[in-house]
C-alpha cells in the first residue's frame, strides 16, 4: 500500500484516480460461475446484485456473460452478446455513472459493448490471446483495456499448466503484449496477474509472493482472487466458504501496490481497502 503510484485511467473522457484502491464488483449474467452466489440470470437478481454492488460501496461494475471457470461450456458470441445486452440495460438504468467493464476475450463482443452499450473498460482475460482483432479493436475504441495472463483456453488452461520459469514467462508475456498495445496506439493498460488461470497453486503463489515485481511496467495492477480455487483448495473448503481467505489475500495483494481489486463481496473489500489505508 505504501508508495502507490498515482496512476489515473481515462473513463469516458474523465480520469479515475487510481492511486487509492478500487474495489470491482462482479456481476455475472451467467448459469455456470464457479461460484453459486454469483449467478444472476433473472431480471431482479440482475438489478438486486447491481444495487448490492453500489449500495455497499463499490467504485466499478465487472459484467461477465461467459463462464471462464476451468473446464465451463463454450458460449456463442450471439449468446453472449444476448446475455450482455440484457445485463447492460439494468446496470445502466440502476447506476448510470459507475464505470463497467466487460469481461470478454471476443473483439466483436467488446465493440458491440462500448458502442452500442456503453461500456468503459475491456476485460480480456485472455490477454489478446484467443482473438487477433482484440488489440486493434479496443484500441480504436480508446477505452481502457485489462490485460491478463492466461495460457490455452478456458477450456484447456488448467489440464496440466507448466512453466519453465514461471515469473520470467509472465513477465515476458506483458512485455510483448504492452508493447503490441502501444504501438497500435493504446493509451490505458491495466495489468492483471491472472491468478487461477492456467497456473497450479503453487504457482498462484509464488506470483502472489513476487507481484510487486509487476511494477517495472509502471501500470495499474487488477487483482482478482475472490473466492478462487488457490483459497478453497488449500483451505479444502468450498468457494462458499472461501471468504476469510479471500480478505486475508486481497490484504496481502493490496499490500504488494494492487490498485484495483475484483471481488464478489464488495463490503468486506472495502473494509479492508480502509483498514490497509489506515497503515500506510
Amino acid at each position: 500500500m505504501k508508495g502507490l503510484l498515482p496512476y489515473t485511467i481515462n473513463v469516458r473522457g474523465q480520469l479515475l484516480n487510481l492511486s487509492q484502491p478500487q474495489v470491482m464488483g462482479i456481476l455475472n449474467v451467467t448459469p455456470d460461475s464457479f461460484y453459486a452466489g454469483s449467478r444472476m440470470e433473472t431480471e431482479d437478481a440482475i438489478r438486486k446484485r447491481v444495487r448490492q454492488i453500489a449500495d455497499e460501496g463499490g467504485e466499478m461494475i465487472d459484467v461477465g456473460a461467459y463462464s471462464s471457470r476451468p473446464g465451463a461450456a463454450d458460449v456463442s458470441s450471439k449468446e453472449e452478446m444476448e446475455r450482455l445486452r440484457r445485463g447492460m440495460k439494468i446496470v445502466r438504468e440502476e447506476c448510470p455513472d459507475l464505470p463497467v467493464s466487460v469481461d470478454t476475450f471476443r473483439a466483436d463482443v467488446a465493440k458491440m459493448c462500448v458502442e452500442e452499450l456503453g461500456v468503459d473498460i475491456i476485460n480480456d482475460i485472455s490477454g489478446g490471446g484467443l482473438d487477433k482483432a482484440m488489440f486493434p479493436t479496443v484500441a480504436k475504441l480508446g477505452v481502457p483495456y485489462i490485460l491478463m495472463h492466461m495460457k490455452g483456453t478456458p477450456q484447456t488452461m488448467q489440464e496440466a499448466p507448466h512453466y519453465d520459469d514461471l515469473l520470467k514467462e509472465v513477465m515476458l508475456y506483458f512485455a510483448e503484449r504492452i508493447q503490441r498495445l502501444r504501438d497500435l496506439g493504446q493509451k490505458d493498460i491495466i495489468l492483471d496477474p491472472g491468478y487461477g488461470f492456467a497456473k497450479t497453486l503453487e504457482h498462484n503463489y509464488e506470483l502472489l509472493q513476487h507481484q510487486e515485481m509487476l511494477h517495472v511496467f509502471e501500470l495499474p495492477l487488477l487483482v482478482g482472487v475472490s473466492r478462487k480455487s488457490m483459497i478453497y483448495k488449500l483451505l479444502n473448503c468450498t468457494p462458499e466458504e472461501a471468504l476469510n481467505g479471500t480478505t486475508v489475500l486481497n490484504t496481502i495483494a493490496l499490500q504488494k501496490g494492487a490498485n484495483i481489486l475484483r471481488v464478489h463481496d464488495v463490503r468486506e473489500a472495502k473494509e479492508v481497502v480502509r483498514l490497509c489505508l489506515n497503515l500506510a
